[in-house]
């Protein structure tokens, strides 16, 4: 079956991502056309970029590299649970998803955001990521508002409407990972 994580991207104490992340992953529970998984990038303590080579060779040494590439290998899709820091996505994703390459090839990712103008600037910076990590990128999301998805901008109160969004963004993420298996394919048997 296929597996989509849904990666908490954010590491801050008391981080407003944690009930966001939960709320998708319930949501996700409901669902039976793929396995959903809760990743939090804090539990893999990725200091910031300490291989000696690029991701691109693939050639990991430190413990902590191997056993994050490991763990996202094993997907076929994301769902991007991000904060917006500044205009754009926290630096503790951004450096998570630099340690790898090849473990997100050909695959397929789709967002939810949080911020004061719903966290769509970091979904824009995301996608060009993204992008140059061949991941297919879907056009659905979620952009949940720090001023009216959440209560005195900490407890998380989603509006009812974003439960469908968030279906749409399940649907085509797992969609496109179903659709890219071929491709996941002929690229390992390249290899």
């Amino acid at each position: 079956m296929t597996r989509i994580a849904i990666i908490l991207g954010s590491t801050r104490p008391g981080r407003n991502g944690a009930p966001v992340a939960q709320w998708v992953y319930d949501q996700a529970k409901q669902r039976s056309d793929a396995d959903y998984e809760l990743v939090d990038i804090a539990d893999f303590n990725l200091p910031h970029l300490d291989e000696a080579t690029p991701p691109a060779m693939g050639q990991y040494s430190q413990p902590h590299t191997k056993r994050w590439a490991d763990k996202i290998a094993s997907f076929d899709g994301f769902v991007f649970v991000t904060p917006e820091y500044n205009h754009s996505t926290s630096g503790a994703l951004k450096n998570a998803i630099d340690f790898l390459y090849a473990e997100w090839n050909n695959k397929a990712a789709g967002f939810v955001s949080y911020g004061s103008a719903g966290g769509t600037r970091a979904v824009e910076h995301l996608r060009l990521v993204m992008g140059e990590l061949q991941v297919a990128s879907v056009r659905a999301q979620v952009a949940l508002s720090l001023h009216t998805d959440f209560i005195g901008f900490s407890e998380f109160a989603p509006a009812a409407h974003h439960a469908d969004s968030l279906g749409v963004v399940f649907d085509q993420v797992v969609a496109w990972s179903n659709a890219l298996a071929i491709v996941r394919t002929s690229a390992a048997l390249a290899r």
